[in-house]
């Protein structure tokens, strides 16, 4: 039996709130959570402040079974609150409170020791629009074994440079379409085509492994220097908040455990769409809605070519 892999997430764990009610989110807790339920022992590296809001996250984690000991409580700023507002597709627009405690992360021994012992550790953008987080994500950085970025484009929360360098710092990034292009386009690059695109950030920032959501239409995985490709599984969306979070820690399990890329990203997409077609960015999945969606998968709708050469 294959021991289980270890993994650490450090950002933003806030409350999404809707019109009507509130949940639970933040895009590192989001893959913290379905890392957990995928059979992976996570860690989270976040702040919250001295409050309810905090203590529900900090309870809700405990739960899980997931690592809390390097979430800090800060007496100064509050629990995170992004205010989500969702258009007739269900796609989400977001409006995040700064400063808000997680934007504060301080360094310490703990949380260096931390990922220092694990397998991995996945770091978003969004988490250094302040100083003080920025900073200590640099010095896990330098420890972490494998650096997984999630690229999480929120305006006006980031700037292109620290894009820039957190990519080169990573040995794995995870984009949608829309943040590919913002990016190329940004670093200058002339290519037309997203494999082109792909190729171009890979090469660039020195990652082997790159992977592109395309929202209804699947994603596009290019590692070995190999493209997989996925193209989606229709459901009804109910909302797309944490679909692409879910998404990722599928990926990330099946592939730091030496599966196919091809089933791991086939598995990704599976799981992403189950949650897009639930309220929420972490619904309970079981392995036998996973499993109904993989069953009625037909090879023809996956595809996977080496021959891509165009520079």
């Amino acid at each position: 039996m294959k021991n289980k892999l270890k993994g650490v997430c450090f950002g933003e764990i806030l409350f999404d709130v809707f019109l009507e009610h509130k949940k639970i989110g933040g895009a590192p807790l989001n893959v913290a959570s379905r890392l957990n339920s995928l059979g992976g022992e996570v860690a989270m590296i976040s702040s919250v402040g001295n409050d309810a809001n905090g203590k529900i996250l900090v309870d809700y984690l405990n739960n899980q079974g997931i690592d809390t000991k390097a979430i800090q409580v800060n007496e100064t700023y509050a629990t995170g609150i992004v205010n989500v507002i969702l258009n007739e597709k269900g796609n989400a627009s977001y409006d995040i409170n700064y400063p808000s405690a997680w934007d504060k992360i301080e360094t310490t021994n703990e949380n260096i020791e931390l990922v220092k012992n694990a397998d991995f550790l996945v770091y978003g953008s969004l988490s250094s629009r302040d100083l003080v987080s920025k900073n200590t994500l640099k010095e896990l950085l330098k420890v972490a074994k494998y650096k997984i970025f999630d690229v999480n484009l929120r305006s006006p929360h980031y700037a292109k440079k620290t894009i820039v360098d957190l990519m080169e710092t990573a040995d794995f990034i995870k984009f949608n379409d829309d943040e590919l292009n913002e990016i190329c386009e940004d670093m200058h690059s002339n290519k037309k085509s997203l494999e082109q695109n792909i190729k171009f950030v890979s090469k660039e920032t020195n990652t082997p492994t790159v992977c592109v959501t395309l929202g209804s239409h699947g994603a596009v995985l290019y590692t070995n220097e190999t493209f997989y490709y996925n193209c989606g599984f229709k459901v009804n969306v109910v909302d797309t908040v944490g679909s692409g979070d879910s998404f990722l820690a599928a990926l990330i399990i099946k592939l730091l455990n030496g599966e196919n890329p091809q089933y791991a990203l086939n598995h990704a997409c599976a799981i992403g769409a189950i949650v897009a077609q639930s309220e929420g960015a972490n619904p309970v999945i079981p392995q036998s809605e996973i499993d109904e969606f993989l069953c009625g998968f037909e090879h023809t709708n996956s595809k996977k070519t080496n021959t891509f050469s165009n520079n």
